[in-house]
């Protein structure tokens, strides 16, 4: 379980194929306090890490987890929103997020504003998913609040330190982005659908 409140930012330093899994290799401040079997959320997924050295470690993604994210899009030298998982007796800043991504979306616009950024995405609505106005969403693994909510698409506000502390700072309009929906919105759509 993870709150979306980024703690750093990892960089991509290798990429090593193994039949259908992919082993990540990043660079982080936060390689000297991580253990091997420990989860740590990567754009907003949810991986083991498997190795550990001075300042990187090494993370597996499966099949179903490249389907599913952004994770087999990375290169070396991408930066990738981490965050260590929640403590029990810690502040829950963001909103509960489990660090399973329900799918990907896609950037169609990004708007200064004055000193924070407006960003647009179009996800597709056939898996059911859906947003809420000023309800919760996980974009790469970031807590935010939705600003408009339409039926295959969404806009949230990034205050200056979230995009200065996250990779929203080097976002692209036509990047793909992992998308976590609400988890209590989620269990309510699913109850009323029955």
């Amino acid at each position: 379980m993870f709150t979306g409140i980024i703690e750093s930012m990892g960089r991509v330093r290798s990429l090593e194929r193994e039949g259908s899994n992919l082993h990540l290799t990043l660079e982080s401040e936060l390689a000297p306090e991580l253990k091997v079997d420990q989860s740590l959320s990567h754009n907003g997924v949810c991986l083991t890490v498997v190795e550990t050295h001075a300042n990187t470690y090494k993370v597996t993604a499966i099949a179903e987890t490249l389907q599913r994210s952004n994770i087999g899009l990375l290169k070396e030298g991408d930066l990738v929103n981490l965050e260590r998982s929640l403590l029990v007796n810690g502040r829950l800043d963001g909103h509960f997020v489990q660090g399973h991504v329900d799918q990907t979306g896609e950037c169609i616009r990004i708007e200064e504003q004055n000193g924070s950024h407006l960003f647009l995405f179009r996800y597709s609505p056939s898996s059911g998913n859906l947003t809420v106005e000023k309800g919760s969403i996980c974009v790469n693994g970031v807590s935010l609040t939705v600003v408009d909510s339409l039926e295959d698409r969404f806009s949230v506000a990034v205050i200056p330190y979230t995009y200065a502390h996250t990779n929203f700072s080097v976002l692209k309009t036509g990047q793909v982005v992992n998308l976590e929906f609400d988890v209590i919105g989620k269990y309510v759509q699913r109850l009323l659908n029955r």
